[in-house]
């Protein structure tokens, strides 16, 4: 039964074709017989059936056409007083086909029940059916017109469920489109992150890094042991480096954090302590300072702040020069965590660079910014008054 369905709707020109082959047999059987009353009607009925057949058989291509050659051949069988024939089952078909077909427009569907409606009343006055008995022939015409109203409703139901269908399917691929676009967003978002992270990563630990490799050259012969000392800041520094790269690689690769000792957590808040003695041990005096009572915020806003302050440590180490300080302030509001760090080094120039200047690769104040704006919180970064540079920024406990 299923292979029969799917072969039907594969081929319904096929289909029709063998409707309309039937009808004009049926059709032309009734020619034949004796019912018909002279050789003259047999003939002014064959041009009637062969119509008919041909509505069938083209009703799908030629829709509104084929209606109105049975409109036409229905008033043909009028004018020739043709009686009723086996074949004129086509009426039905046709009338059928235009209510269910969405190439034909509303009025018209209309337009054709209206018509349908009309042939009983029209036939009953031609043929004059039970003559001297008008309530018969009432009757009758109201009892022919519920054939072609249900051939009406029966077409125009499909057509509304076709249509529902399609905007089903138009609706789910739109939907499709979004997610797969939504999709796309968050890729790149992803990506964006994972390039601040390794820029925030790589740009710290190699800096810190290569400031305690120029020492250590420096002291080899005079201070072997404070050369030692520096060799141990840089193995551990880079176990701290890679141990992050590790982690960022493990997130592209799998789309979650990776649980092992080889990994480390994302830094918080609490570590900007941990990260401010480091940058003291590679010979930057950084003061620190804590106001108001620390508690736990959310996991973005923890990053962030420590992202923030790890950039512009390493940004004064790097153009700060020699003789630089730097104070780190963090500010624990009702409903926020406020940062200020700051430099009184003459790197303010190059730190502008940061934000796509001359060296054309900066990435610092840009990731701060795109950090910053992911959590709903506001960035003001220049020089400050008396030389050196600041930070100042607000991240907010909530989106805004």
């Amino acid at each position: 039964m299923q292979r029969l369905y799917d072969f039907l709707r594969r081929h319904p020109t096929g289909v029709d074709s063998f409707w309309a082959v039937f009808l004009f047999g049926v059709g032309m059987l009734q020619v034949a017989d004796d019912s018909f009353s002279s050789t003259t009607a047999r003939m002014l009925a064959v041009p009637a059936v062969v119509s008919m057949s041909l509505v069938v058989a083209l009703r799908r291509k030629w829709t509104q056409a084929m209606f109105w050659v049975a409109v036409g051949t229905g008033v043909y069988k009028l004018i020739t007083h043709t009686e009723v024939n086996n074949a004129d089952l086509a009426m039905l078909i046709i009338l059928y086909t235009v209510a269910a077909s969405a190439e034909v427009s509303r009025r018209m569907s209309r337009t054709a029940l209206a018509i349908g409606f009309l042939a009983s009343p029209l036939y009953a006055l031609r043929f004059q059916v039970d003559k001297g008995d008008f309530r018969n022939n009432v009757l009758f015409t109201l009892f022919a017109m519920v054939p072609f109203a249900l051939a009406w409703v029966l077409g125009d139901s499909l057509r509304t469920r076709r249509a529902y269908y399609a905007q089903l399917v138009e609706r789910n691929q739109r939907l499709e489109n979004q997610r797969e676009a939504q999709a796309k967003v968050a890729v790149a978002a992803e990506r964006a992150r994972i390039a601040r992270e390794l820029h925030d990563v790589v740009a710290h630990n190699v800096s810190v890094m290569v400031v305690q490799a120029d020492g250590a050259a420096y002291v080899m012969d005079a201070a072997p042991e404070q050369a030692k000392e520096a060799l141990q800041t840089i193995s551990g520094t880079g176990r701290q480096a890679l141990a992050e790269m590790r982690r960022l690689l493990g997130v592209l690769r799998t789309g979650e954090p990776q649980e092992s000792e080889d990994y480390v957590p994302q830094p918080d808040v609490e570590q900007i302590e941990v990260l401010v003695e480091q940058v003291r041990t590679a010979g930057l005096a950084v003061d620190f300072e804590v106001e108001g009572a620390p508690r736990r915020l959310p996991s973005g806003v923890e990053l962030t702040a420590y992202r923030i302050v790890q950039e512009a440590l390493t940004n004064t180490r790097k153009h700060g020069g020699p003789d630089a300080k730097a104070s780190v302030r963090l500010v624990y509001f009702d409903d926020g965590l406020g940062l200020l760090v700051e430099d009184d080094g003459r790197g303010a120039a190059h730190e502008l660079y940061e934000d796509g200047g001359a060296d054309g690769a900066g990435h610092g104040l840009i990731g701060m910014r795109e950090r910053i704006g992911m959590v709903g919180g506001t960035l003001d970064a220049g020089p400050r008054p008396g030389g050196g540079f600041r930070i100042s920024a607000l991240l907010p406990l909530k989106k805004r």
